[in-house]
């Protein structure tokens, strides 16, 4: 058998659908524009769920491939946000003491 018989999407299509429908929402729209100015771009989800229905149906290892490229290339943008707290590795030195009651200034 060969190595894509077993391969599969690494969402449900039906997920693609439902971020490409989120996407296209009144209410996703409006917080997108509100909050970085632009609307977002909801081609890609369509693209995904096309290529997963197409890899479903025809085992096409054209949508196989653009669906791997797509969900790399979504992880790729995730690691580009960096935490804005930096994490301790220990606890502080005093952390067992009561909190002082007086407002510090």
């Amino acid at each position: 058998m060969a190595d894509g018989e077993f391969w599969r999407p690494p969402r449900a299509c039906d997920d693609y659908r439902s971020e490409w429908k989120h996407c296209r929402s009144l209410r996703n729209l409006f917080h997108h524009y509100y909050t970085y100015g632009k609307f977002p771009l909801c081609k890609q989800w369509k693209k995904d769920y096309n290529s997963c229905i197409e890899w479903e149906h025809f085992k096409s290892t054209e949508a196989k491939t653009a669906l791997r490229e797509s969900e790399k290339k979504r992880l790729e943008e995730q690691k580009i946000h960096f935490p804005i707290w930096a994490m301790r590795k220990d606890p502080p030195a005093e952390w067992q003491l009561p909190l002082s009651d007086k407002e510090e200034e």
